[in-house]
């Protein structure tokens, strides 16, 4: 008979709280798993690489509607469309990391400019606010961040 495992044991070598664990069986991200007599969870090793899988693809920001879908898929759903979603699925990704990329470069030269105010500006002796903050020229608006696919957005674990 195969190895099985306990959802403690699962949650020990995936990472994944048992309580995350529990929650994307919920959803049905996660198939539910075969139980004993006495309704322990147990687990073979492909239920193991499937939560390992699940903690990458939110570890890299994939949402879990967008995983509840693929997973679905994997779990027995129609497979035609699975290279498709997929690739529509690492596209949105990666678009979503460069933006990310993009507003963490305006933030580090937004601070590379605070900090060079810092060491070339002389400090105020009579007190007041420090104008090492305020922007050289017109202040140029924050780029609006928009729900992205990256992140846990959803409000859950």
């Amino acid at each position: 008979m195969a190895q099985t495992l306990t959802i403690g044991q699962v949650a020990k070598t995936s990472g994944v709280a048992a309580k995350t664990i529990r929650y994307y069986e919920q959803i049905a991200v996660l198939p539910a798993p075969s139980r004993t007599a006495s309704g322990y969870r147990l687990y073979d090793q492909p239920g193991v690489e499937r939560v390992r899988f699940i903690r990458r693809a939110r570890a890299l920001g994939l949402p879990l509607q967008q995983l509840k879908t693929l997973t679905n898929t994997l779990n027995g759903g129609p497979r035609l469309a699975l290279r498709p979603r997929l690739f529509a699925l690492v596209r949105q990704q990666l678009a979503a990391v460069k933006d990310q990329i993009a507003e963490l470069e305006l933030l580090r030269q937004q601070l590379d400019q605070v900090l060079q105010r810092m060491r070339t500006s002389a400090p105020r002796r009579h007190g007041g606010a420090c104008q090492c903050l305020e922007p050289k020229s017109a202040p140029a608006p924050w780029p609006r961040r928009e729900a992205r696919p990256y992140g846990r957005s959803e409000g859950n674990p």
